[in-house]
């Protein structure tokens, strides 16, 4: 596949994502605290969670490591951030967070399975069969490394909201409280603000439309869930700060 045609795929992915964002403005996906029993049958929910967050690294990794392309230390750096990403998120946080008890819809995992296939594969198959064309000199060049602080930037702050959430509940508590502490303090929602900048970080760092594809189909699910879970908090919550906002501080 030459670098036109995962570049025509790759507008089109991200042509997908933007026509999906009104509908994920209006229908939010059922699972976590928006569950409900009408998406038909499900999964225990750390089952559902493993098994659609594990496929991207697995995707990547096949089209990676069987690509044909030269591999310079650049390709094998972002080939570990991806790695990293997807270590804690599919094998790490599942068993770190109270998920016992829930359920995700099948639906939901099955969809999650295929964005994340074609994320996989479009970054793997790049990184793993194109890199050559980048210049002898990326490692030293400004996105480089523009794009690695934003990657462990967003890194950091994910992770650190997920923490604060995980140790909100007390052992046996199965209820919802109110975060309080780091960014938490001026957004609903860090942790996917985070993870936002992770990926646009990325996105900068390969400087390709295969990973730009992968920030914009970022952005394009997780605002309009950190609105949802914004409002979840505002309906719950009497004393929620009014000043927070929900995913970019002091914007939106």
């Amino acid at each position: 596949m030459t670098i036109a045609e995962i570049n025509s795929i790759a507008l089109i992915w991200i042509g997908i994502a933007l026509v999906l964002v009104p509908v994920q403005l209006k229908v939010t996906a059922p699972y976590g605290r928006h569950s409900t029993n009408q998406w038909g049958p499900t999964l225990p929910y750390r089952t559902g969670w493993i098994l659609m967050e594990i496929v991207s690294p697995l995707m990547f990794c096949i089209f990676f490591l069987s690509g044909n392309g030269d591999k310079p230390a650049f390709a094998w750096i972002a080939a570990g951030l991806w790695a990293c990403h997807y270590l804690n998120r599919s094998l790490i946080y599942p068993f770190r967070a109270k998920m016992g008890g829930k359920r995700i819809p099948l639906a939901i995992s099955g969809s999650a399975i295929f964005f994340n296939s074609v994320n996989g594969f479009l970054n793997g198959y790049y990184l793993g069969n194109l890199a050559s064309t980048y210049p002898g000199n990326w490692l030293f060049s400004w996105p480089f490394w523009l794009g690695l602080t934003l990657f462990i930037l967003g890194f950091g702050i994910n992770l650190q909201s997920d923490n604060s959430l995980i140790s909100l509940r007390k052992p046996g508590e199965t209820g919802y409280k109110m975060p309080q502490n780091g960014l938490f303090r001026w957004i609903s929602c860090p942790n996917h603000f985070g993870e936002i900048i992770e990926w646009s970080g990325f996105a900068v760092l390969c400087w390709n439309l295969p990973a730009l594809s992968f920030a914009a189909w970022t952005a394009a699910n997780l605002i309009p869930r950190a609105i949802s879970h914004h409002h979840w908090y505002k309906a719950h919550f009497d004393n929620y700060p009014a000043e927070r906002k929900a995913v970019i501080p002091f914007v939106l």
